[in-house]
């Protein structure tokens, strides 16, 4: 699976989605990491096309479950700092911490 990261002054975008209800990346086991950082995605959400957005993910990625793509933000993580996406009863938060752990920018 092919998928390029949108980075902006030295920060790296992440997809969450905040909202309750059904978690975006969390949710995507699969696709988990793509739907972090998809390029395409991440430029319709600062679009405030989040439709589009849902469309994209559903074009790339067979299967893919879009709940919680009407609430998709960006988190701007430094890139090279690393960070995981928890999740409560659909709603998505970004919290940053120190190597060895979770994904990095």
């Amino acid at each position: 699976m092919s998928f390029e990261k949108f980075e902006r002054n030295g920060e790296v975008a992440v997809l969450y989605s905040p909202g309750f209800g059904a978690g975006w990346s969390t949710w995507n086991h699969e696709y988990e990491e793509a739907l972090l950082f998809d390029r395409e995605i991440v430029e319709a959400v600062l679009a405030e096309n989040r439709q589009l957005a849902e469309e994209i993910a559903e074009r790339k990625y067979p299967d893919v479950y879009t709940g919680g793509a009407e609430d998709l933000e960006v988190y701007w993580v430094s890139k090279g700092i690393r960070f995981e996406v928890s999740e409560y009863d659909g709603s998505e938060r970004v919290r940053v911490f120190s190597p060895p752990n979770g994904y990095e920018a």
